[in-house]
């Protein structure tokens, strides 16, 4: 037990300056570990290429690297269009919003109006239109920060693609199960995910919601975070709905309640079915690690907070003096109490 306190107290410090550093690269880290995560996906038609279709290692990274190219023009060409369709309809989501909340003022109850005069109404509405033009703004600059790293991004995808030549059939040990069991769960969670995507998308856009194809881009996206993403992804388009003069009250409940469904039955059913335990990860260690990376690195890095943790816990559990943390992020405290401990 003495061996253990200073090695995790090491290990502890040792978490702290890699965070520091991590934060301080972050506009270097963020974009190689997307390549590297992207070029864990990528490999894999790349392999199927190679064993089903019988071509050779520079077809098949030329097929697959084409079919990349032209799946992000795509995304970039949805985006854009998006964008743009959220920039010109600004001006009447921000009058909706103002006319809704009139009504709300109007029913205020008579005492309270004695207590905030009408002035302060006024300012209350002024706050809430500019909150939702701050809104708009920051979503364009969010995703035009994202597009602007794209390129870098596409960099180290071709370097990892074409360098991983002769050096993946030598994939062992430990990074060769820590590079099997991630592939494993980030091919299958995009499955999901683009499942997930495809069906939120389409019932949005059969209720005729404004940037429907966005928002299931975004339920895509959302869903490679545990629990806490499904649920951001659902009320998402709640905004745009209640401030849409087109949408009725039962259009805009269906809205929520569809999608909410779909997520509800994907989340709790088909994701623990498909995905069983194959990462070892308790969920209060997933909430950790989410707010960790969320805190490091953004939106980014809740995306790739589970994958990152995973790696993070296969390595750890290979090593004597750090075996311990790792089968507590497993959720196996039984490993804090001492051997000479009573059971």
């Amino acid at each position: 037990m003495n061996q253990r306190i200073p090695t995790v107290c090491l290990v502890l410090l040792t978490v702290i300056a890699v965070g520091v550093a991590l934060y301080w690269l972050r506009s270097l880290m963020i974009p190689f570990v997307l390549a590297l995560f992207f070029s864990l996906i990528l490999s894999a038609f790349v392999d199927f290429a190679m064993r089903r279709l019988k071509l050779p290692r520079s077809v098949a990274l030329a097929v697959t690297a084409v079919g990349a190219f032209v799946l992000f023009d795509l995304l970039a060409v949805l985006i854009s269009v998006s964008v743009g369709q959220l920039s010109a309809n600004a001006s009447a989501y921000q009058s909706q919003l103002a006319q809704l909340f009139e009504q709300v003022t109007d029913r205020v109850p008579a005492e309270l109006r004695h207590v905030l005069p009408e002035t302060e109404f006024a300012n209350l509405s002024q706050i809430a239109v500019r909150s939702v033009g701050g809104m708009l703004l920051g979503t364009t600059n969010a995703i035009v920060g994202i597009l602007s790293q794209s390129v870098l991004v596409l960099i180290f995808v071709i370097f990892l693609m074409v360098g991983g030549d002769g050096t993946r059939k030598r994939a062992s040990g430990v990074w060769g199960e820590a590079e099997a069991r991630v592939k494993r769960y980030v091919i299958t969670k995009a499955v999901i995910s683009a499942a997930t995507g495809f069906l939120v998308g389409l019932t949005l856009t059969l209720l005729g919601v404004d940037l429907a194809l966005v928002f299931g881009l975004f339920a895509f996206l959302l869903n490679f975070i545990p629990s806490v993403g499904s649920m951001i992804a659902t009320l998402l388009p709640l905004p745009v709905v209640l401030v849409s003069p087109d949408i009725s009250t039962s259009v805009a409940v269906l809205a929520i309640a569809i999608p909410g469904a779909i997520q509800i039955v994907i989340g709790n059913i088909v994701d623990p079915k498909i995905m069983g335990q194959s990462l070892d990860l308790h969920p209060v260690t997933i909430l950790l690690s989410l707010i960790f990376w969320g805190m490091l690195w953004g939106i980014v890095g809740a995306l790739m907070a589970v994958p990152i943790t995973a790696v993070a816990k296969i390595l750890l559990e290979r090593f004597e003096g750090s075996r311990i943390l790792a089968e507590v992020m497993a959720g196996r405290l039984d490993a804090l109490r001492s051997p000479d401990a009573p059971a």
